[in-house]
């Protein structure tokens, strides 16, 4: 990648745009002064239909030719104007960046008052007020149902919100710990721990037990060593989970990747999560920097009302 961020290509940009702006300038004025009589006769295209109709070859009408000539003068002026040659930042100085910028000072301006208002009231009390619940709604649209859903039923791999199963705990303060700081819980992949796809349907099979699954009792006699020795360890002895771990419940019928034996041995075999954790990427991806603590606190009230249908 450190080939594209010399020097080199920004002036590849600038050259290309400019050449092919000059160029259109050119390719117009040749086509507009094309001659319409050639040696006493009316010039052709050489293009000929029904044996006698043929296509002259006159010039571009003056009313579409000035129209292109005035968007290529606008071209030009943009390109000196705006960022559009390479990297030059135009006389202007303008980036969406900063328009961005501007947009969320002067956005803070106006609603920044109501936000601090209700960050000075407990979450709970945020949560059963009805224009807060409205606000924090729209924020869970812009910056959280593109994982868990506009409705924040979840869906494969993005857990429910609207029920009262929680990774790390349902509670006002966690919930806005989760939003704020982001999660990265991890289910390393276990497959050859387990000794292979027998010792991992082993163990997926003890695991449908905890549930009370249809599953085979042979095997899962068999699993239940090895989950007591290497899944326990998150999962606990009696498979509850651990919401300090993020660890899911596997005793109840939650299931975010899926409850069948097939889904359970993929979740031991390739694990969930390693690989993005391992490049740095959150899983639950953290909003203090891009919310700020006032929005978060209106955005966790809403989302711990969605669990809390009778305190509304």
């Amino acid at each position: 990648m450190s080939d594209f961020t010399s020097d080199f290509w920004a002036w590849y940009v600038g050259a290309i745009t400019v050449i092919s702006v000059l160029a259109c300038a050119v390719l117009l004025y040749a086509s507009s002064t094309a001659q319409v009589v050639k040696d006493g006769q009316p010039d052709t295209t050489g293009h000929t239909w029904d044996e006698d109709l043929s296509e002259w070859n006159n010039p571009l009408p003056r009313w579409w030719m000035w129209m292109f000539y005035i968007t290529i003068v606008f071209g030009l002026a943009y390109v000196v104007l705006y960022p559009g040659l390479g990297n030059y930042a135009g006389v202007l100085g303008w980036t969406s960046t900063g328009q961005f910028d501007d947009e969320q000072k002067q956005a803070a301006v106006q609603y920044g008052p109501m936000f601090d208002k209700y960050l000075q009231q407990d979450i709970v009390k945020v949560a059963a007020d009805p224009e807060a619940r409205a606000i924090g709604q729209r924020l869970f649209l812009n910056n959280c149902a593109q994982c868990h859903g506009s409705d924040a039923g979840g869906g494969k791999g993005f857990p429910n919100l609207r029920d009262n199963d929680w990774l790390y705990g349902g509670d006002p303060e966690t919930i806005k710990a989760s939003i704020t700081n982001g999660r990265n819980g991890v289910m390393p992949p276990l497959g050859g721990a387990m000794g292979g796809d027998d010792g991992v349907k082993d163990v997926a099979n003890y695991v449908l037990s905890l549930s009370g699954r249809t599953h085979d009792e042979l095997r899962a006699a068999r699993g239940k060593s090895k989950f007591s020795t290497i899944c326990a360890a998150c999962h606990g002895p009696d498979g509850k989970g651990n919401k300090a771990l993020g660890s899911p419940n596997l005793t109840d019928d939650i299931w975010l990747y899926g409850g069948s034996e097939s889904a359970i041995m993929e979740t031991i075999n390739k694990g969930r999560g390693a690989n993005m954790v391992a490049a740095g990427v959150s899983m639950m991806p953290a909003h203090k920097d891009v919310l700020g603590e006032a929005k978060i606190h209106v955005l966790a009230a809403y989302v711990y009302s969605l669990s809390q249908p009778d305190k509304k």
